[in-house]
């Protein structure tokens, strides 16, 4: 296999059940040489020795997995994130097959770090943490039978990011070094704090969803650092303004 000079993404896997599915996505990865394994959650703790002897030698894979609280915590040094979900979604949030998904993300790789989210064996991801991605890539699968497991999305995944990678030219760096999915979303929670007294998010029912559409527009805008730098600035010098005078009579 020609290699290649891409950094690979990472691969967070939201809440696994199993450890013997940890270990044969593991395993998916070590094929294309993608080792950022991130786990968040797992139901039956870390290490386990199921995931180790599932993963058919993939040790590297394994010793180097990193466990995480929230996913929030697991994506946040990240510029880039693709979720991977088949089910229709009710928001905004781009999607895309896996080839202009995975090849989207290699060109992103020149501004930092990647990553690709899968969710859990039952039911996938939730909207909340579909919301958090760059854009959603869905398989193009039968839809007579479009079940794919955690090691089969996986593999497919990082099958065509090592195809696409292989042949992608090399980019030049950004000009600006670019937002993490952490200061995206410290943006996020910015807005949120000022819009919520003012009775934006209403009626009652839609609060979370207008709250996650919000979180949606601003995850899939390509911020740099500046921007956010600037736009945090904005709402700080708008709250103080409209703070009312501590020493007026």
């Amino acid at each position: 296999m020609a290699p290649t000079i891409v950094p690979p993404p990472a691969i967070v896997l939201v809440e696994p059940q199993l450890g013997e599915n940890i270990g044969t996505a593991a395993r998916a990865m070590a094929n294309f040489g993608v080792t950022d394994l991130r786990l968040v959650a797992p139901r039956d703790g870390w290490p386990n020795e199921k995931a180790r002897a599932a993963s058919s030698g993939a040790s590297h894979v394994i010793d180097n997995a990193r466990v995480f609280a929230t996913l929030e915590e697991a994506i946040e040094d990240l510029v880039f994130v693709i979720a991977t979900t088949r089910r229709p979604r009710d928001m905004t949030k781009r999607v895309e097959g896996p080839e202009d998904g995975l090849a989207e993300l290699v060109r992103e790789t020149s501004r930092g770090p990647t990553g690709i989210l899968f969710g859990r064996e039952r039911w996938g991801l939730q909207n909340e943490e579909v919301a958090q991605a760059s854009i959603i890539v869905s398989f193009p699968v039968d839809p007579e039978f479009a079940s794919l497991n955690i090691a089969q999305s996986v593999l497919l995944m990082s099958y065509e990011w090592r195809r696409v990678a292989r042949d992608a030219p090399a980019a030049p760096p950004p000009d600006q070094p670019p937002a993490t999915r952490a200061e995206v979303q410290g943006l996020w929670q910015h807005l949120v704090s000022l819009l919520k007294p003012s009775g934006y998010f209403r009626p009652e029912g839609m609060v979370d969803r207008m709250e996650r559409n919000l979180l949606t527009t601003l995850s899939d805008a390509g911020w740099n650092q500046q921007q956010v730098r600037t736009l945090r600035g904005v709402l700080n010098h708008l709250t103080a303004k409209a703070r009312p005078d501590d020493h007026k009579d």
